[in-house]
């Protein structure tokens, strides 16, 4: 750490990427002699009404495709250039869909400062042939060559750009973070704790996504609320189970912070997880056009997490010991009829 100010890149745009430049954006004005006062944030180009989405954002500020309605800070600058973005930057921000994140990397990689701090909103794993399933943060990490912290939390993004207040955590290795990360995050409305289990708070933000897809199946198949509280209990059974399992990590702690129960109570309650398992429900169209439909061009990361844990599950023969996770997969895939998951409830392995 140095009294140099840091110079901060968001990477990413969508709907939480662009609440998160909000806050970022007023905190380094607020903290101007910690940071510069320019946050770059880069937007992945596309045309709006016949007009650039950079153009939109640096004129009106506002990102009227994924965050509309919100007025983001003058000093957040939308850059379509990712390499121009990051160029110079102590901390960068990685939020956009993790299926993006290694060859986004890729391409930053010989402009990266050997020094600057990652940070990872993203809350998936990524799935390689050669290394298997692997932590979004350990890929940043490791294609960048630099240390890498996470933060995860129940933060529904229009929630949390509209001012309503939230917890989420922060997890960094390096404790001498911990003021720098505190000051560019927290605000009165978006508290922040920091701890040091980078890998259990990750994992805990990428398993909540697939278990919020099975309480929205619940929701299309009529069921209630106690229905649905079966779901996050044997939802959180079988994250506490997988994360000691793929982490060789038995520290429960975790899951009683914001990125863990309370984040998986949000999702199953208000995310697009538990949108798009209703819209399974009730709907037989591919989930490709199911986004395009509902999510204005984003996507809907719970689908790919849950065809990346079945794959490592298959790999390592646990398939059985994961009902929930495992039919919540092969609902999204349409091998199985979404009214067979009150079956997959019933018979839990933790019923016998």
């Amino acid at each position: 750490m140095t009294d140099v100010k840091k110079r901060v890149c968001v990477v990413g745009s969508g709907n939480w990427g662009s609440a998160i430049a909000k806050i970022v954006g007023n905190n380094v004005l607020a903290h101007d002699d910690m940071f510069e006062t320019e946050v770059f944030m880069y937007v992945y180009e596309e045309i709006v009404n016949g007009q650039k989405l950079t153009d939109i954002i640096n004129s009106e500020h506002e990102n009227v495709k994924y965050l509309p309605e919100i007025k983001l800070p003058a000093n957040v600058i939308a850059v379509p250039d990712v390499v121009k973005a990051c160029n110079d930057a102590d901390i960068l921000i990685f939020v956009l869909p993790h299926q993006f994140v290694k060859e986004t990397c890729l391409k930053m990689k010989q402009f990266i400062k050997p020094n600057a701090l990652g940070i990872s909103l993203i809350k998936g794993f990524i799935l390689t042939e050669s290394d298997g399933i692997q932590l979004v943060s350990k890929v940043i990490s490791e294609t960048l060559g630099i240390e890498t912290a996470v933060l995860m939390g129940a933060n529904l993004a229009t929630e949390v750009a509209s001012e309503m207040f939230c917890e989420t955590t922060i997890a960094c290795e390096n404790e001498s973070y911990k003021p720098l990360l505190t000051a560019l995050f927290e605000t009165s409305y978006f508290r922040c704790k920091v701890i040091k289990n980078v890998a259990g708070v990750e994992a805990c933000g990428a398993l909540k996504n697939v278990v919020g897809i099975g309480a929205g199946i619940v929701d299309g198949l009529g069921y209630g609320d106690n229905t649905k509280a079966a779901v996050i209990r044997l939802g959180l059974m079988e994250m506490m189970k997988f994360t000691k399992v793929f982490l060789g990590n038995d520290d429960k702690s975790v899951f009683f912070e914001s990125c863990g129960v309370a984040d998986l109570v949000a999702t199953c309650h208000g995310g697009r997880n538990r949108l798009l398992g209703e819209a399974v429900v009730k709907s037989m169209k591919d989930i490709r056009l199911l986004e395009k439909e509902i999510l204005r061009g984003q996507s809907f990361q719970g689908p790919l997490i849950a065809k990346e844990i079945y794959s490592y599950l298959k790999d390592n023969s646990m398939l059985e010991q994961f009902p929930l996770l495992v039919a919540i997969h092969r609902i999204c895939t349409r091998e199985v009829d979404p009214r067979n998951f009150i079956d997959c409830l019933r018979d839990h392995p933790e019923h016998m």
